[in-house]
């Protein structure tokens, strides 16, 4: 009988782990994003996007140093056991894995709910499973075959934002875009900062996830090339096209019939080419690529994170298995997948605060984000004191000063989300909270078992 192998296969060049990159993030340049101008208006969203952009800037080029150094798949959880202790590493494991367990549900039921228009007898639900059920099989049958799809669904994504601007360019008008600039926010008793302060977590939407390359660290080629490599070029590549999709889309009419909208761009473009063109009926089509995109690259990333947390012994030693044949962690991915699945059939009768089940998925990934990037950056800190030694292929540039700027801005973004969602902020706080006791006790438990025998 033939035992699994141990470790990964590396198999990812850097092309591959920018796919990966940006994949991860694009479904946030589709929709999402377009709420914020309800809360602050074009020019709030604006500022709030430039602090958003400004942290995850800083973030990306000192994250990748503790990518580079410790390639790992766990990614955060091991940078911060590394650094702080068992403790700490659970704390920022449990924080990922919330974001990359609590977004897959909400992308999920937006693919459902296209499908749905484009066939009305398929239920959206049902849609949603079906795009869980290929994506999670995707990931497990290899993850070469798995990346290279991802790269080329991020690819034909990117190329259709590229239409999208191309498209509405020759109707763009700033006076357009400044118009009424800083939205309702008087009206909701805020001054222009505050309407910028309660749109940071829309802004944030546009570059969630990106640093789920870290996950795929131990199946890349030469991670300490390639790493820095994929990085920089997704985080490049994912603040033009964020700023790029807004601005072209606010400055092609009326930005206040496209706030509070699920598909932003195909209004925009349908009121300056109309509802018949062909280019319009491309985007639609090839819309659906972004979010299957994120999607699928998410899948692949809960399931490293899941693994690598089984084979540390903080989840059930089963999740920390790899298939025989295709040498990927095919149980973590279907135990992410099945609560994924769970989540889809729960929208619309669970709500926390108000929030209908899939704001509240978004929010909680959120949470589990901003919670991760400030552990990871307090991890920089702590392994530049307690390490100087370690092998440090790729160092954060400009340091201490772009970490701290990172950690800043996860610490301003983390207060300003719990302030709206102030009670969803305490479910999450003290779901972690029980979750990382119950960890604890397990490992402990498994150790002192472990001694007796």
């Amino acid at each position: 009988m033939s035992t699994p192998p141990a470790q990964l296969d590396k198999k990812l060049s850097a092309f591959h782990l920018w796919g990966i990159a940006v994949g991860l993030v694009i479904s946030g340049e589709y929709f999402g994003w377009s709420y914020g101008w309800a809360t602050a208006g074009t020019l709030g969203f604006l500022g709030a996007t430039v602090f958003v952009a400004i942290m995850y800037t800083a973030f990306i080029f000192s994250f990748t140093e503790l990518t580079c150094a410790i390639p790992h798949a766990g990614g955060p959880f091991a940078y911060a056991e590394r650094a702080l202790g068992r403790l700490g590493g659970t704390v920022a494991g449990l924080a990922t894995l919330v974001e990359f367990i609590f977004a897959p549900p909400a992308i999920a039921l937006a693919i459902g709910a296209y499908l749905n228009v484009q066939f009305p007898g398929l239920p959206p639900k049902a849609a949603a499973t079906g795009a869980y059920l290929v994506f999670m099989t995707l990931n497990i049958v290899g993850v070469h075959i798995a990346a290279t799809f991802e790269l080329f669904v991020t690819i034909a994504a990117i190329v259709e934002l590229l239409v999208f601007m191309a498209v509405v360019a020759p109707s763009f008008s700033w006076a357009n875009f400044t118009m009424d600039g800083w939205g309702s926010a008087p009206h909701f008793g805020m001054t222009a900062l505050g309407g910028m302060f309660a749109a940071i977590p829309f802004a944030i939407w546009f570059f969630l996830a990106i640093e789920g390359v870290a996950m795929a660290a131990e199946e890349a080629r030469s991670p300490r090339r390639s790493i820095p490599l994929a990085y920089m070029a997704g985080v490049l590549t994912l603040v033009s096209l964020a700023f790029g999709v807004m601005i072209f889309a606010g400055g092609s009419g009326d930005w206040k019939a496209l706030a509070n909208l699920n598909d932003p761009l195909p209004q925009a473009m349908k009121r300056v080419v109309g509802a018949g063109s062909p280019w319009l009926s491309m985007l639609v089509w090839l819309g659906l690529f972004g979010l299957v995109a994120s999607l699928h690259g998410i899948i692949m990333g809960f399931g490293r994170q899941i693994f690598a947390l089984a084979r540390a012994g903080i989840l059930p030693a089963a999740l920390g298995k790899l298939h025989p044949r295709f040498h990927t962690p095919h149980l973590a991915t279907i135990a992410g997948s099945v609560i994924g699945i769970i989540a889809i059939y729960a929208d619309d009768v669970i709500s926390i605060g108000g929030q209908p089940l899939t704001a509240t998925l978004v929010t909680l990934s959120v949470f589990g984000a901003l919670t991760m990037y400030g552990l990871s950056m307090v991890s920089l800190f702590a392994l530049r004191r307690k390490e100087p030694g370690l092998e440090r292929s790729y160092r954060a540039p400009f340091y201490p000063v772009l970490p701290a700027i990172a950690l800043f801005g996860a610490a301003v973004s983390l207060v300003a989300v719990s302030y709206y969602n102030f009670i969803l902020f305490l479910f999450y706080l003290c779901s972690l909270f029980v979750i990382v006791c119950i960890c604890s006790y397990s490992v402990k438990f498994n150790g002192a078992n472990n001694k007796n025998h």
